[in-house]
């Protein structure tokens, strides 16, 4: 590739009429402008939108990424703006990938992220190569995060807009996979910009409501999931105490989260309970009060590492950290115990820290994000 060239608004030295795009387009109205805003400006665009899973089954939902309704909709843009689209079956795949996952994480105890092995194991993976075979220069996404070039390569940052922010599903970005990626909305200062591009482009899209729960989650009823897929999941058993005194009973632990306190069904206690722990082995739900849910030390695995020096050559590094795609980033002091594995110190204990979910890194200012990995139980 020619390095005397001016660089393109997607970083390549090259005319965007010799730059193929593929985009990943989710029916939504984020991949959509990102689609045509990239068409709009001259780039050989192919829109690919992939078929998770069966539209017609139980687990989809009118609304949902990915469902008929989406692919319908990512088409009638690809017509609007005039560039090709496909539709690829990854239903095998993404049920293998994330869906068995995400049934035996619960049936576990833990609370995982299934959006973010999506993103690892199939968007950023297998859609990621076949974005290559089609010889395109880049994949575009619509992901609200940005990439930014730093001295020793591709960045990645937390979105301009801190409310739309996306970093914490994108931690386990690595570091090649983000030299071929782009993230076209990361700069914009809120989502009414991003809708005002869609109206701009006349997309049938620019009124669509955002997805609010995970896709393959009808209404976010996550019980009624795991049961379809592990018929006898939802076995009743206790509710006990720290000590393990029986309270009541409950109608099975995949109905339960750790920091949660209404629906307990075990009221007239003199102060409230809230989970505090899991026990699927033993069908326990095992409840505390509100200071038993606090934590400061926090075990890591499958560590992906985003920082300039390698992940182990300090023995301490001192970053900010999420626990909970919810929360802000804190101060904490992570230690590495391996090239992917460490225990994160919060510098002020946090409630509801639970297995299966993601702790994800940040430079303490500056928005960077350096990575992160997997809480599990130590």
């Amino acid at each position: 590739m020619p390095r005397d060239l001016p660089l393109n608004s997607l970083g390549l030295p090259k005319p965007p009429s010799q730059t193929r795009v593929v985009v990943a387009m989710s029916g939504g109205v984020d991949s959509s402008v990102v689609a045509a805003q990239l068409a709009e400006e001259g780039y050989d665009v192919v829109g690919v939108t992939l078929q998770l899973y069966d539209h017609g089954a139980a687990l989809a939902k009118k609304g949902a990424c990915c469902a008929g309704r989406d692919i319908h909709d990512a088409r009638r843009v690809a017509e609007t703006m005039g560039f090709p689209h496909y539709v690829l079956d990854y239903e095998n795949t993404f049920r293998e990938a994330v869906i068995e996952e995400f049934a035996d994480a619960y049936l576990a105890g833990a609370t995982p992220v299934p959006c973010i092995r999506c993103n690892e194991r199939v968007k950023f993976k297998d859609l990621l190569a076949t974005a290559k075979d089609l010889e395109a220069d880049c994949m575009a996404t619509g992901h609200y995060i940005q990439r930014k070039m730093g001295v020793l390569g591709a960045e990645l940052h937390q979105a301009a807009d801190p409310a739309r922010d996306q970093s914490y599903f994108l931690f386990s970005t690595t570091p090649e996979q983000l030299d071929y990626l782009r993230f076209p909305l990361g700069h914009l200062a809120s989502k009414a910009e991003t809708r005002a591009l869609a109206a701009k482009y006349g997309l049938p899209v620019a009124d669509k409501p955002d997805s609010q729960d995970i896709c393959f989650v009808p209404n976010g009823n996550y019980a009624a999931v795991i049961e379809k897929l592990r018929p006898g999941a939802a076995d009743p058993g206790e509710i006990v105490d720290l000590d393990g005194r029986v309270l009541g009973g409950h109608r099975g632990v995949i109905h339960y989260t750790v920091g949660q306190r209404k629906g307990l069904g075990i009221g007239g206690l003199e102060e409230p309970l809230y989970v505090v722990k899991l026990d699927p082995v033993l069908r326990r739900v095992i409840v505390g009060p509100k200071e038993a849910l606090s934590t400061r030390i926090v075990p890591l695995k499958e560590i992906n590492w985003l920082g300039d020096a390698p992940f182990t050559s300090q023995e301490t590094w001192h970053l900010d950290v999420k626990v909970r795609s919810t929360r802000p980033p804190r101060g904490a002091i992570v230690r590495p115990t391996g090239p992917t594995t460490a225990e994160v110190e919060l510098i002020a204990p946090e409630d509801g820290v639970s297995a299966g979910q993601a702790c994800v890194f940040y430079a303490p200012e500056g928005g960077r994000v350096f990575g992160g990995g997997w809480i599990w139980k130590g």
